[in-house]
Parts: structure tokens; sequence; C-alpha cells
């Protein structure tokens, strides 16, 4: 299968990645990937940017070197009722936010607790995608999150970086996997690269989207304009042209 997006990548400003943002689009295009998404931390996580950084992505062009580039973050849930590290100004300027569970940025719930703060962070209009929920440090009842995404029309990552950095976390995103199948809903793949050459490559996801049965009509990454349109409908990206 051939992917040409990948939503969720990284730059030195997340502070803990170690490749620039024009090394990273160099490096998609390299890899043929067509539209990529920046999605640095957001200010909670320890080194990452400043909130200048975010309102500022606006300086990016829209296009180089033949890949489309999309203005991000992965926002922090910091509490159980789903606010996010970034405030609503910011959120509003952005293409896309990933909103994602850290520890480092709040502690660890039981499974209702974890529950509730995807739930509600998903009636944040402003959300596109729940990052990495497989992630084995915060349990959840999956299939209320799918539920809900399919309510809110809210993508689910499948974290390729996931099957390194938190560990356990295949039987979880099978889980996931198997109920985006049962009730349609659009799962989205994610480097999660924390250096360019990552960028595109998602092994390990593959793998568990076989296993699962899951087809290319929920898969995102396969098709040049399906995540455009998405965001489009979400009042995003009015500057691209897709005629």
């Amino acid at each position: 299968m051939k992917y040409i997006l990948d939503a969720h990548t990284h730059t030195v400003a997340s502070g803990h990645a170690y490749t620039t943002w024009l090394e990273n689009v160099k490096e998609a295009s390299n890899n043929g990937i067509k539209i990529l998404a920046t999605t640095d931390h957001g200010p909670k996580m320890p080194g990452g940017p400043h909130i200048f950084h975010f309102n500022n992505l606006k300086v990016l062009p829209r296009e180089l070197f033949g890949v489309i580039i999309l203005r991000g973050c992965e926002a922090n849930i910091l509490d159980f009722k789903g606010n996010l590290d970034i405030p609503e100004k910011t959120q509003k300027r952005l293409d896309v936010i990933i909103a994602s569970l850290h520890d480092v940025c709040i502690k660890p719930g039981n499974k209702d607790e974890n529950t509730e703060a995807l739930l509600n962070v998903m009636n944040n209009e402003n959300v596109h995608i729940i990052g990495h929920p497989g992630n084995p440090a915060f349990p959840i009842w999956e299939e209320e999150v799918i539920k809900k995404a399919k309510d809110k029309d809210i993508l689910i990552e499948i974290n390729n970086g996931s099957f390194n950095s938190r560990r356990g976390s295949e039987e979880n995103c099978l889980r996931i996997a198997e109920l985006c199948k049962k009730h349609g809903v659009n799962l989205i793949l994610g480097s999660d690269a924390h250096t360019c050459f990552q960028i595109g490559k998602f092994p390990k996801v593959e793998q568990v989207l076989r296993m699962a049965g899951v087809t290319e009509d929920l898969i995102m990454n396969v098709d040049e304009t399906k995540f455009i349109k998405y965001l489009k409908k979400k009042g995003k990206l009015q500057d691209i042209n897709l005629d």
C-alpha cells in the first residue's frame, strides 16, 4: 500500500526531536509524501515550544518541494475535562490538531477517567485526531472512544512510534483497529517521526491493519485529496484548491 500523507511529525522545536522542519520536508519529498503535517508538541511538554511557535506557523509556505505543508500541533490533554495546552485562539489558526495523553502532562487515571478525558476532548470542534489511543499507560474503554469519534467525525490514529516508545501498544492498537472497522471510523496512520528518516514509514501499523482486516476506504493516508477534503469540511484549508 502506498502512503502519501504523514499527519504526525516533529521538529527540533519539540525539544526531543532531532531534525529541522526543512530537513523533514526534503525527506518527505524524497519518500513520495505529498502532504506533511508538522505537529510539534504543545507548550506543556517539557522542552516544548513557546505558544508563539504555533501562532507564527503562518510564515511557512503552503507547498515546498512538491509537498503540501499543514501547520499543526500535537496538543497535550491536561485534565479529564479535556482541556488542551494551547488556547482556543491558537487552535483556530492551525490546520490540524492532534489531541494526546502524555504522562508528563497528566497523571494517568483509571479506565473511566482516561476515557472521560478523550470523550471530553472530542467535544472540541478544533480537534481532528486522537493521538496514540493505544498507549497502555492510559487504559481506556476503547469502544466508547471509537463510537464518540464516529459521532464527532474525528480520526483515530494508529501510531507507528508507539510500538517502540510505548511498549505493549500492539494488543490495544489491534483492538482499536478492529473497532474502527466494526463502526466504520476513519483511521489515520502517524509516524510520530522525531527524525526525518521516520517520516512516511508505518511498517508496524501496516501489520496491525492487516491483522484487523482494515480496508483502504477507512485509511486517510492513501488518497491525496481525502485528508484535505476532511479538513475543508471542518472549515480549514480554504486556501487550497482541489480543482
